[in-house]
C-alpha cells in the first residue's frame, strides 16, 4: 500500500487538533464583556479546545469569580498599564500571537476592535482570522455631531479588516451590513452568552425564596451597571426623583467614574434615604430576587446582559431604546417597556406603569434561555472552525 502524502497526513492531523482560540482582555475588571469572554472561554475549555486567554494585567475584582483561569500576562505587571491598556495590548500581543499561533482570535467586544484591527496590520497574513463580537450598538447618536463622519468611517474600517462580525442578536445583522459594510456572508448572529442554564435555575429559586420572604410596603427598582456617562444613572436618578413614593426604593450597583457626581445629584434631590449605591456586587441574586423591576436609562448598548438577567429572575424591564436589539429581547412589549433616549418624564411614567404589565415569569425565563453559553459557545465553535478549515 502507498504511503500517504505528508500534506494529506498534515491535514488529517489538523482535523484532529483542538482548536486553538486565543481570547485576549485588558484584565478581571468588571464588564459585560469582559464577563461574557470568560464565561465562552472557560465553556471551550470544558468543551476541549485549546482556548488560551492573554491579559494585560490581572487585576479586577471578577477575578474571584474565575479562581481556575490562569491567564497568560502580556509583558510585566510590575509596569502600571491601567491607564494606557490599549496600547500596551497592541504593542505585546503580536509576539503572543506568534509564539501560540492560534487558529483564530476572538475579539470579545467592540472595545478591543482597535487591537484587533492593529493585529491584521502589524501581522499582516500571519494574523488569524478575527472573530469579532459587536457588543454595543452602531448607530451611537450620542457622539456629537463632528465626529461621527469620523465615527461611520472607522466602523467600515472595522468592516474590511475583521474576518467575520457577530451580532448578538438577530436585528444586529441589518446594522452591521450596512454601517459597517460587511457583506452577508460575513456577518452571523449569534445570541449573546450572558448566563448558563444553572445561573437560571439558581436566579428561579433565589425569586422564589424572595417571594416567600416578609417585605415591606413600596416598590424596588434595580439598575446594574459601570458608573460611566453611557449608563447615563444621573438620567435614571431624576426619573425616580419625578415618581416615587415615600416607600419606593432605588439600588444603583456598579462602580466607577461617575460615582461623585451621582452621590451629589441623589443628596440635591433630597433622595439619600431612597437611593443606595453600594457599588460592585457578586453575585447579584440577593439584589435580582429582591427586585420589583430592572431599569436601563443607558446612552447606548449592545445586547445588555443585566436584561437577559433579569428575565432569569423574573423580573420586568423599563429601558431606553438605547440598542436596536432591546425591542427583541423583550418580546416587542410582553417582558418590559421601552422609552426614547434620555427623556426622564417617560423614563418616570414606565417605571410607574411596569406593574400594569401583564408579566409572565415563565415564559420571560424560556425567552432568557437564548442567551445561554450551552447553546452560543458550540455556535461560535462551528463558525470558527469553517475559518480554520478555509
Amino acid at each position: 500500500m502507498n504511503a500517504l502524502a505528508p500534506e494529506v497526513l498534515r491535514t488529517a492531523a489538523e482535523a484532529r487538533r483542538p482548536l486553538r482560540i486565543l481570547t485576549f482582555l485588558h484584565s478581571f475588571e468588571p464588564g459585560g464583556v469582559e464577563r461574557v469572554a470568560l464565561r465562552l472561554h472557560a465553556a471551550w475549555r470544558a468543551q476541549g479546545q485549546d482556548s488560551r486567554l492573554v491579559m494585560g494585567r490581572t487585576a479586577g475584582a471578577m477575578k474571584r469569580e474565575w479562581p481556575g483561569l490562569e491567564p497568560e500576562v502580556l509583558g510585566s505587571e510590575r509596569i502600571p498599564s491601567a491607564h494606557w491598556e490599549t496600547l500596551w495590548m497592541i504593542i505585546h500581543l503580536p509576539r503572543a500571537i506568534r509564539r501560540i499561533r492560534p487558529d483564530v482570535l476572538f475579539c470579545a467586544g467592540n472595545s478591543y476592535t482597535v487591537v484587533a484591527v492593529a493585529m491584521r496590520l502589524l501581522l499582516g497574513k500571519a494574523c488569524p482570522p478575527v472573530v469579532a463580537k459587536i457588543s454595543n450598538d452602531l448607530t451611537r447618536s450620542d457622539l456629537p455631531a463632528p465626529a461621527r463622519p469620523f465615527y461611520r468611517l472607522w466602523l467600515r474600517i472595522q468592516g474590511r479588516m475583521l474576518t467575520r462580525l457577530v451580532g448578538m442578536a438577530p436585528p444586529m445583522r441589518e446594522e452591521i451590513g450596512t454601517l459597517m459594510r460587511a457583506d452577508e456572508a460575513r456577518i452571523a448572529v449569534i445570541d449573546d452568552p450572558s448566563l448558563a442554564e444553572a445561573d437560571i435555575q439558581r436566579l428561579t429559586a433565589a425569586r422564589d425564596t424572595a417571594k416567600a420572604a416578609p417585605r415591606g410596603p413600596g416598590r424596588r427598582f434595580l439598575a446594574i451597571g459601570r458608573l460611566a456617562a453611557q449608563k447615563n444613572f444621573g438620567l435614571l436618578i431624576d426619573a425616580f426623583s419625578r415618581m416615587a413614593g415615600p416607600d419606593d426604593r432605588l439600588a444603583i450597583i456598579g462602580e466607577g467614574s461617575a460615582r461623585r457626581a451621582l452621590e451629589a445629584q441623589i443628596a440635591r434631590l433630597g433622595l439619600g434615604d431612597k437611593v443606595r449605591m453600594p457599588g460592585h456586587v457578586s453575585p447579584l441574586d440577593a439584589e435580582l430576587a429582591g427586585a420589583d423591576a430592572l431599569v436601563l436609562s443607558s446612552e447606548y448598548e449592545g445586547v445588555p446582559a443585566v436584561v437577559a438577567e433579569a428575565l432569569a429572575a423574573g423580573l420586568p424591564v423599563v429601558s431606553t431604546r438605547c440598542s436596536v436589539s432591546m425591542d427583541d429581547m423583550l418580546g416587542g412589549g410582553r417582558f418590559g417597556l421601552l422609552v426614547p433616549v434620555g427623556d426622564a418624564a417617560a423614563l418616570a411614567q414606565a417605571m410607574q406603569d411596569i406593574a400594569k404589565l401583564k408579566f409572565d415569569e415563565t415564559v420571560a425565563r424560556d425567552q432568557s434561555r437564548r442567551f445561554t453559553v450551552e447553546i452560543a459557545s458550540h455556535r461560535y465553535l462551528a463558525l470558527m472552525e469553517g475559518l480554520a478549515r478555509a
